[in-house]
């Protein structure tokens, strides 16, 4: 990879894990079960992103299997959730 192409993937994984500071803040203050749910699943969508740079840069193609399952876990969780806040579960 170019000099460029690495520095513009630098820069989005680090601005990628100042979101997910300060996602992870309003996860811990959130005044609600919902914020905290919505700060979650926004969590685990960053995370994903960290690992699909994570397996870009190790060359590594078995983390991308890992993010798919996480992703579809993280979706089920969020789902439940949901379903139980609208106390439909």
């Amino acid at each position: 990879m170019s000099n460029l192409v690495l520095t513009l993937l630098y820069a989005a994984g680090t601005i990628m894990l100042l979101a997910l500071v300060l996602t992870f803040v309003r996860f811990v203050i959130g005044p609600s079960l919902i914020d905290r749910t919505i700060a979650f699943d926004v969590l685990t969508v960053g995370s994903l992103g960290l690992m699909g740079l994570i397996a870009l840069f190790e060359n590594r193609q078995i983390y991308l299997d890992v993010n798919i399952i996480y992703g579809l876990l993280s979706f089920v969780a969020v789902v439940v959730v949901g379903k139980y806040l609208r106390k439909t579960l």
